[in-house]
């Protein structure tokens, strides 16, 4: 049955996304209006399809650079079936086959990190999508993790916070993901990697390997924003990093 589960959302997932694709190219070559909110009402349907329960904390706030702990392929699908919003990714991913596709499709922020020449060009581009109402999401750990806990921020990755908006600093929201239930049951930790993606796993198979596993309960808690107004880049990724800690321990203890 596990087996049989995954072939049929996994063919689902493909004939669906590849049926939509040109919907977003279309939209996005002609400028048309529903380009930011389509990728949200496909992931919807994704995290729907996949069996992903999510379970919202806090308000998240519009307008907004998001900072969050990151767990695999699986929290594209969760942040994009919460709200409306675009990704900061580095630039490889989009030259990955297919979902290199996807992300483009999404208007990710692709950002060079080994060009320090690009860096301002990559932070012109966030301020301005940003004044326009974007909402953007960046992953200060840099890599992903086994969901058990949160990797160190590193602040040059945070470089896109030093964006002034009418003279002042974007806003930054620490976001917390925590994978919790599988089947409805609490998750301990030897199950967070049939979910998360990360180290030198291969991307289709941890894919095939999800769906077998079966639905999957996630707790999103979005905390209080923060700014560079308020202290420097060191203490910003510092600030984020224990708020986005504390936020996952309490959601794997059971606690919100």
């Amino acid at each position: 049955m596990p087996r049989m589960r995954a072939a049929v959302l996994l063919a689902a997932f493909l004939v669906i996304t590849c049926l939509l694709i040109p919907v977003q190219w279309l939209g996005l070559t002609f400028g048309l209006p529903y380009v930011r909110s389509f990728p949200h009402t496909y992931h919807r349907f994704v995290a729907w399809l996949f069996g992903i329960r999510i379970r919202v904390i806090g308000v998240p706030a519009s307008g907004a650079l998001l900072v969050a702990n990151h767990t695999g392929w699986l929290d594209i699908v969760i942040f994009s079936a919460v709200m409306p919003l675009s990704f900061v990714a580095k630039s490889e991913v989009g030259s990955w086959p297919f979902f290199g596709t996807l992300a483009r499709l999404q208007r990710t922020v692709f950002v060079t990190r080994a060009r320090r020449s690009e860096t301002g060009a990559a932070r012109d581009e966030i301020r301005e999508r940003l004044l326009a109402g974007d909402t953007l999401v960046l992953f200060p750990e840099g890599t992903s993790s086994d969901g058990n806990g949160v990797l160190p921020f590193k602040s040059a990755l945070l470089g896109a916070a030093e964006a002034e908006i009418d003279g002042r600093h974007v806003t930054v929201q620490p976001v917390s993901t925590a994978y919790t239930g599988i089947h409805g049951i609490p998750m301990g930790r030897e199950n967070r990697p049939l979910f998360a993606w990360y180290g030198d796993m291969e991307l289709v198979p941890h894919l095939w390997e999800s769906l077998k596993a079966g639905p999957l309960d996630v707790a999103v808690e979005f905390h209080s924003p923060l700014s560079l107004d308020a202290m420097d880049r060191k203490e910003l990724a510092r600030t984020a990093e224990n708020m986005v800690r504390a936020g996952q321990m309490r959601a794997l203890a059971g606690i919100t």
